[in-house]
């Protein structure tokens, strides 16, 4: 039998969103659950980071006119976990009560890992819900930037255009002695002082 320091160096030891199925209208009670196993139980309590149900804000008109503030889930019978995977943290989790697995797997079927969400897939969520703001990059306009990522890493240019919603931003590139614009991430260059 693998010991918890075997198991644990078999996955990644950063803390990654996942999505937790659970039955309909048991949201909260699950996550009232995650937290006391980060809080109680000493053997995943390191493993489980920060736990949400998200939801969004709107208003709602009553029948005198007046708005009335208030929630609604985005997700229903999903929460969100961030947390280190391991057998036994996996095992515990999924049978949580009202807890019916994990959502994604790289095999399929009720012993297949589950797959965190990539941070394209979070960010917004956490965007919309408030606890993250996104940022402005609105002050790199005609700025030299340095690529990171991708088949021009290493390369300098200057920041021509910025699209906010996609998170993206255009940069022109000395090309063949031309300057050509490219397409890169938010998270695919670095500021050049």
């Amino acid at each position: 039998m693998k010991t918890n320091n075997e198991i644990s160096q078999e996955y990644s030891e950063i803390p990654k969103w996942y999505i937790i199925q659970t039955y309909s209208g048991y949201e909260n009670s699950v996550k009232e659950d995650l937290l006391k196993l980060s809080n109680n139980k000493v053997d995943v309590a390191n493993l489980i980071f920060e736990v949400i149900c998200p939801k969004e804000k709107y208003f709602r008109i009553k029948n005198d006119g007046s708005k009335e503030k208030k929630e609604k889930k985005m997700f229903s019978g999903y929460v969100f976990v961030k947390m280190i995977i391991t057998d036994h943290s996996w095992f515990v989790v999924r049978n949580l009560p009202k807890v019916t697995g994990f959502l994604g797997s790289i095999k399929g079927g009720s012993n297949s890992k589950p797959v965190p969400l990539s941070e394209s897939e979070i960010k917004p969520i956490l965007i919309k819900m408030g606890l993250i703001t996104k940022p402005n990059y609105e002050y790199l306009i005609n700025k030299k930037v340095q690529i990171t990522n991708g088949s021009f890493s290493g390369q300098i240019g200057l920041v021509s255009f910025i699209e906010p919603n996609k998170d993206r931003i255009i940069v022109e590139i000395d090309l063949f002695g031309r300057n050509t614009p490219i397409e890169i991430s938010f998270s695919s260059f670095k500021e050049v002082i």
